[in-house]
């Protein structure tokens, strides 16, 4: 798309969000273009609280289908759109509510942690959810000894090396994480032996190991940040790249590996959104017998951490939030 094209889309979407009341938000992993024409930028949870908290009538979620259905279960009273409906998480995929229950029928006195990366009606049927940045944190304010951690066995395995619980863990994955290697974090950190690794939890035991920060895109954000950090090994998704470079130029960033790419975080770009602005659809919608048990689950984490935004939620310079 040339540079005229992109200037004109561009100004369709601002026309019609203006018309439409609408607030844009695009998760780290986005495609550049479209995380540039966002009102907001950060990670799926607090984009979600960010959409309650504006008074925004329609939001349009650049994300995946979990984080379009997180914001739809904080504001029911809002219109939320995923400009590609099509968009969606393998991890959350390797669990279903009907799976989890039957687990929870083994283990009638295990607490169930759900991460947020799973689908609405499992997160009804959990005790409580995590994120990435918080799971070690809502792990330890349970009572019980015993977790039932799901559905990332990654982010669950490196939770048990953070606290005493005993952690019975899923089978899920996050197929775009495991695709970075320990060879490729090594072949780095020789090619730079100035710069600093940063890796998500979502990534395997091996790389974890090697890295001298582990958190969720918003702590890679904020590590980042660090005066002592000039040049940055990053094992996460591609994307956050762009916003990494735009926000601090000043800095190296080395992506850990050019695989890790999520294929569904790319299906949004800038025609699809202004298409869901013009046509209000795809919406996304959240039974409420399903609402409220995710909500209690939400609730009960938010509690545990306090409720605040953190500042990873980038807000984009010239454009103004509803």
């Amino acid at each position: 798309m040339s540079v005229t094209e992109t200037a004109s889309l561009t100004e369709t979407i601002l026309k019609l969000k203006r018309e439409r009341n609408a607030l844009i938000i695009a998760h780290n992993y986005q495609l550049g273009e479209v995380q540039d024409i966002a009102d907001y930028v950060g990670d799926s949870l607090e984009l979600s609280q960010m959409a309650a908290r504006s008074t925004a009538e329609v939001i349009v979620f650049c994300g995946v289908k979990f984080m379009a259905e997180t914001a739809a279960i904080l504001c029911p009273e809002k219109t939320v759109l995923l400009p590609d409906i099509n968009s969606g998480c393998p991890l959350a995929n390797m669990i279903t509510a009907e799976q989890l229950r039957q687990r929870k029928k083994d283990l009638p006195q295990t607490t169930v942690v759900c991460y947020v990366n799973s689908p609405a009606e499992v997160k009804a049927e959990a005790d409580i959810c995590c994120t990435s940045a918080n799971a070690v944190q809502v792990v330890e304010s349970m009572y019980s000894d015993e977790i039932l951690f799901v559905p990332d066995q990654y982010l669950g395995r490196y939770v048990s090396t953070k606290t005493g619980k005993h952690i019975i863990l899923w089978s899920g994955y996050c197929p775009t994480h495991t695709r970075i290697k320990r060879e490729d974090i090594l072949r780095l950190k020789n090619e730079y032996p100035g710069a600093k690794v940063v890796v998500h939890p979502e990534c395997c035991p091996e790389v974890i190991a090697l890295a001298d920060e582990v958190s969720g895109t918003g702590g890679i954000i904020r590590y980042a940040r660090r005066d002592d950090v000039k040049q940055l090994i990053v094992g996460t998704e591609i994307g956050i790249m762009h916003r990494l470079r735009k926000e601090r130029p000043d800095k190296r960033f080395i992506p850990a590996s050019e695989q890790a790419v999520c294929p569904d975080m790319k299906l949004i770009t800038l025609e699809k959104v202004a298409q869901a602005l013009k046509e209000v659809q795809p919406q996304v919608k959240v039974p409420e017998g399903i609402r409220v048990g995710a909500k209690s689950a939400l609730d009960r984490m938010i509690s545990v951490s306090g409720g605040e935004i953190n500042d990873d939620v980038y807000k984009i310079e010239g454009f103004k939030g509803g």
